[in-house]
Order: C-alpha cells, then sequence, then structure tokens
C-alpha cells in the first residue's frame, strides 16, 4: 500500500525565489511570516537561477525584459515543485500566463530612487560631464531631461555589483532602487533619496508580490493574511496603467500611487530615452477602482500623443 500524502493543511510549503542576495532577502523575509503565523508547516526555499540572472551583462530591453527573472519560477509552480513564488511587483510582466495569480501584495517598502556616490550629494551638485549608471531607461529619460549635461551611462548587475562598479570609479553616481538597499541593510550607502516628483518611480517598485497557481484555493486563503490592501490597490492601479500603454522594459514609463485620506492618487510619466519628449499625467479616485483608475489614466496620455512616444521609444 502506498504512503499517503499529509493533509494539504500541514503538508511542507515551498517557495521558488532567484538567488540574488535580494531576492533570498525578500524569500526569507515571506518564509519567516508564514512561519510565524503557520508554526505547523514547515517553510522552504527553493533556489532557482532564471535566465534575466544568466544574462545579467546584457539590456533587458534587448533580451526580453523582466519577464525572464519570473519564468523558471512560474514553471517550477506550474510543476509542482514549488507553491508560490515572491517576486519584487517591477519585476512581473503585466500579463500572467494562463493559470497564475498574484495572490497577495505585501505592504510596499520605500518606492524612491537612491542616488549613490562617493563625492556628491545630491544630483544638482553632479559637474557637467558626470557619469550617472543606470540599468532603468525610465530612470535614463527623467535624468537626461532634468540633468541634461550629465552622461547616463549603462549599468547591469545585481546590487553589490553595481556597489563595487561605483566604488571602483567606473561611475561619479549610480541610481538604485531604495527598497532593495534598505533591504540588504545597505541604507548607509544611500546618499540621497529622491522624491517622486523628481524621479517617478517604476510601477510595482517597492512592492513584493506573492505568486502561485490559480487553483490552488487552499494556498490562496492561507496568504491573504500577508495581503496588505492599500498597496494592492496601488500596485494593481499601477499596473493596469502600465497595460494600458503596453508598458515594457523597452520604453520609459513610470506610474506611482498612493492612498491618502481615503482616496488613490495616481501619476504617470512616459517619455523617450534621451529625455526630448516628456508626457505626464494624474489622477484620482475611489481606491476601489484601482484598476479603472489606471486604465483611464492610460486613455488620457494616449489622447494627449503617449502613444506616438511609445511608437519613437520601441
Amino acid at each position: 500500500m502506498s504512503e499517503s500524502l499529509p493533509p494539504a493543511a500541514t503538508r511542507p510549503l515551498v517557495i521558488a525565489t532567484r538567488e540574488s542576495a535580494l531576492a533570498l532577502w525578500q524569500a526569507r523575509h515571506v518564509q519567516s511570516l508564514l512561519e510565524a503565523r503557520h508554526p505547523q508547516r514547515a517553510v522552504s526555499l527553493l533556489g532557482m537561477t532564471t535566465e534575466g540572472d544568466r544574462r545579467l551583462g546584457s539590456s533587458l530591453a534587448k533580451i526580453g525584459g523582466k519577464g525572464l527573472f519570473v519564468k523558471e519560477l512560474e514553471q517550477a509552480l506550474a510543476e509542482g515543485r514549488a507553491d508560490l513564488a515572491v517576486h519584487s511587483a517591477k519585476d512581473v510582466p503585466m500579463h500572467l500566463p494562463s493559470g497564475f495569480t498574484l495572490a497577495a501584495f505585501l505592504e510596499r517598502a520605500d518606492p524612491r530612487d537612491a542616488l549613490v556616490s562617493l563625492r556628491y550629494r545630491t544630483l544638482a551638485e553632479l559637474p557637467a560631464g558626470a557619469r550617472v549608471g543606470t540599468s532603468s531607461l525610465r530612470r535614463e529619460c527623467q535624468l537626461r531631461a532634468a540633468h541634461p549635461r550629465l552622461r547616463v551611462e549603462p549599468l547591469r548587475g545585481n546590487v553589490q555589483t553595481r556597489l563595487r562598479k561605483l566604488d571602483e570609479g567606473e561611475y561619479d553616481a549610480i541610481i538604485l532602487a531604495a527598497a532593495g538597499l534598505k533591504r540588504l541593510g545597505l541604507e548607509g550607502r544611500i546618499t540621497a533619496l529622491l522624491p517622486t516628483a523628481e524621479s517617478l518611480p517604476a510601477v510595482g517598485q517597492g512592492a513584493l508580490a506573492l505568486e502561485c497557481r490559480g487553483d490552488r484555493g487552499d494556498l490562496i486563503e492561507l496568504l491573504a493574511p500577508l495581503d496588505h490592501a492599500a498597496t494592492r490597490q496601488c500596485v494593481l492601479a499601477e499596473r493596469a496603467l502600465s497595460r494600458g500603454l503596453a508598458g515594457s522594459c523597452n520604453v520609459p514609463l513610470a506610474g506611482h500611487a498612493e492612498v491618502n485620506g481615503g482616496v488613490l492618487y495616481l501619476r504617470a510619466l512616459v517619455g523617450t530615452p534621451d529625455g526630448c519628449r516628456v508626457l505626464r499625467g494624474e489622477c484620482h479616485g475611489a481606491p476601489a477602482a484601482a484598476e479603472a483608475l489606471g486604465a483611464a489614466l492610460a486613455d488620457d496620455l494616449h489622447a494627449r500623443g503617449a502613444g506616438d512616444i511609445l511608437a519613437a521609444s520601441a
């Protein structure tokens, strides 16, 4: 007689994760939250190297976009080797493959971009011709628009690699997500936090998304207490905006939502990588209508010429 499986309520949980230091921090954070809520469940990590990790020397825009960081994790979910995957929300493609769902969004950390420099305290202090490293067309567009005197140069690699390149003198400054630096205990490396009015964040920046198969009702129920309502509403609004604009790594697109006083405020930016054309928009409304607000703002931007800008950037 074959050995029966343990009941779903006590079966070990497996979290699929990339193996970068930041991804492992994020997965272990979710692991600790689940273990605290469900001490009877064993929770383990399945570390994986994704196509995006294997090609860190290449531009994401040229090799297929941020979806390259999640495809292998989703395969592990589909095959039953893992129960859930932990993603930086900004890395999750706007259209999930059929059969998958984002079951929870953890409370958002600092969504801002951070300036890191050994010599200069602000972007304004950087002299003409100073080299600023970033991997993001969104950041490049906003930097070039506001500081055309600077040289914006590509920067790939994990957080530690990027910091090392700065320390070795390859750049005068680099721009990274503040949340990643703080999660890795590197807050002391932050020279300045850039206001969202100066550097509008990426869609989903600072939030963690938990993905699982849509047919795992047991798991969706188990993850529900980890879901932060305001973060979910904000990220869903941002993702709807990006879907409406067909956003990808190939175009400079920013979107950031906040809930204040029971109202959701959403701001967006699209532009060309050289910063010569930048279009901004904003809207507000009920948090319950988050996705409708995002779609409406995308329509407004299209009506004002976003399509031409995005086509020129693609």
